[in-house]
């Protein structure tokens, strides 16, 4: 197993209004401290958009390019929602990149509400899935849908009939699937050959079920801390990442906490926090904790 970072741990998130965003620079050299070698794109626009100009950024701090999160809509105006997967796609197989993770958005701003589908509106999303599935793979890259707070894919429900209807893999990413009610080990013993690529997450169950509950918005329990690192919250990281080993998954485990960085919040939050995170999940990958070689 690969381990990556990604932006959204230093609070990098397409959401207007999300908190304060460090400098793409500083994200990278953090991540490079840690011993990180990998990462995720990040929202669109804020690392650089020419192939070139990527690749040189992350060259520079030895990252190499794992793929890119994309929000969109799928169950509307597919035409549109394929032309945008196909420039993203474009740019993420150029630098070098090989998952495109798909989230099936709803249109509005943020992962606050979310209004309810008809049948056909649903048929439309998996057919539009699937075609972006299609147009990423020919650039090269394979495409994963990610359950997510706030989208058409979130609750325990909605994950099975995503499963039943679509044949695209997943991404488990373990913190927004126990938010919306699936047990995220469960689901990888149940489905392990859907399991395409992973983001590793740890949340607090009670803070996640005030959010499933309706008491607090997303945004408000991420600004909470719902998220914190790896083993300080109520996933159970190691039984999931020892199954996965065992079902012969090779692919990436991303470090992702979810951060909202207020401007009285200290600098250094995100890199100590990736740190923890970090150090509990080398202690039973059966690698070296990146930051200790690099020491």
């Amino acid at each position: 197993m690969r381990i990556a970072g990604a932006p959204i741990s230093w609070g990098v998130c397409e959401v207007p209004g999300w908190g304060e965003v460090p400098a793409p620079k500083t994200v990278l050299a953090e991540m490079a401290s840690l011993g990180l070698r990998a990462t995720e794109l990040g929202p669109p626009g804020y690392l650089p958009t020419s192939p070139d100009e990527l690749a040189e950024l992350l060259h520079g701090h030895g990252l190499t390019l794992v793929g890119g999160f994309l929000a969109v809509v799928l169950h509307d105006d597919a035409k549109s929602t394929v032309d945008e997967a196909g420039r993203v796609a474009a740019l993420l197989a150029a630098a070098g990149g090989d998952v495109l993770v798909l989230a099936a958005a709803t249109g509005s701003a943020g992962y606050d509400e979310r209004p309810e589908l008809t049948d056909e509106q649903w048929r439309t999303l998996i057919d539009t899935a699937a075609k972006v599935r299609d147009t990423a793979a020919a650039h090269g890259l394979r495409t994963v849908l990610h359950p997510h707070v706030g989208t058409h894919v979130e609750r325990a429900a909605e994950v099975e009939r995503f499963l039943a209807d679509s044949d695209l893999p997943l991404c488990l990413d373990t913190g927004h699937l126990l938010i919306g009610g699936t047990d995220p080990v469960e689901l990888a013993r149940r489905f392990p050959e859907r399991i395409g690529h992973v983001h590793l997450k740890d949340v607090r169950a009670d803070i996640a079920a005030t959010v499933r509950d309706g008491g607090i918005g997303y945004t408000a329990a991420v600004r909470r801390r719902m998220y914190v690192p790896l083993g300080d919250g109520d996933v159970d990281v190691r039984a999931l990442v020892e199954l996965l080993r065992d079902k012969g998954y090779t692919g990436w485990l991303v470090l992702e906490q979810d951060t909202a960085l207020g401007a009285g919040d200290p600098l250094d939050t995100p890199v100590r926090d990736t740190a923890r995170s970090l150090a509990h999940l080398t202690q039973f990958t059966g690698q070296t904790d990146p930051g200790e070689e690099r020491r």
